[in-house]
């Protein structure tokens, strides 16, 4: 759990900041600490908590953390804490990748998804790979596996109720081979098919 406690601190667009202080507080708001190597380097962590949902693009976001940091000429920004984002998409020394900023367009459970699929794949994913890729929130690859045989039309319907069909063999003997399970933030299990 990160803390910090809201401060009097103001972005480039005049929009308040949280500074890191020793309050805890829990949010799944997308945000992201930025300091510089400066202050760092010379035993100082003054920063700011930025809400990454308060600016439009990449290079928006980047021009408001610079401006928290106007007290340096050129600041050599610091990326050093991060909450409510794939962790695929961070990186200490550079801002997150434009593509973060499509995915806060996403609706919640898509977000949610999204990021258990970043994480999964690496980062290097659009939002079209993720919704060609994502077969839904399962409880278990076995459910999925007896919705896609109900999809397919491969159960009989005169098929005998004495007979059992084994979902999780059916999963983990084959169809696990072309799809991937992945947990979101939540804890929510996701089903992807390999691209």
């Amino acid at each position: 759990m990160l803390q910090h406690r809201p401060g009097g601190s103001r972005n480039a667009k005049g929009q308040k900041v949280n500074t890191a202080t020793s309050s805890t507080t829990t949010t799944t708001e997308a945000r992201l600490y930025v300091g510089t190597y400066a202050k760092y380097n010379n035993g100082n962590i003054a920063g700011a908590w930025l809400d990454l949902a308060d600016y439009a693009d990449r290079e928006d976001f980047i021009t408001a953390a610079r401006a928290v940091h106007a007290d340096e000429a050129d600041p050599e920004l610091m990326f050093q804490g991060f909450l409510g984002f794939p962790g695929a998409w961070y990186a200490e020394s550079s801002a997150p990748p434009a593509i973060l900023w499509e995915w806060l367009e996403l609706v919640e459970i898509e977000r949610l998804a999204f990021g258990a699929y970043a994480d999964h794949t690496g980062g290097s994913v659009t939002v079209d790979d993720f919704r060609e890729a994502w077969q839904g929130q399962w409880d278990r690859g076995a459910d999925f596996a007896e919705h896609i045989a109900e999809e397919f039309g491969s159960i009989p319907k005169d098929l005998p109720t004495w007979l059992v069909i084994d979902w999780e063999r059916s999963w983990h003997c084959n169809l696990r081979h072309d799809y991937f399970e992945a947990d979101d933030a939540d804890g929510s299990n996701h089903i992807f098919r390999n691209t």
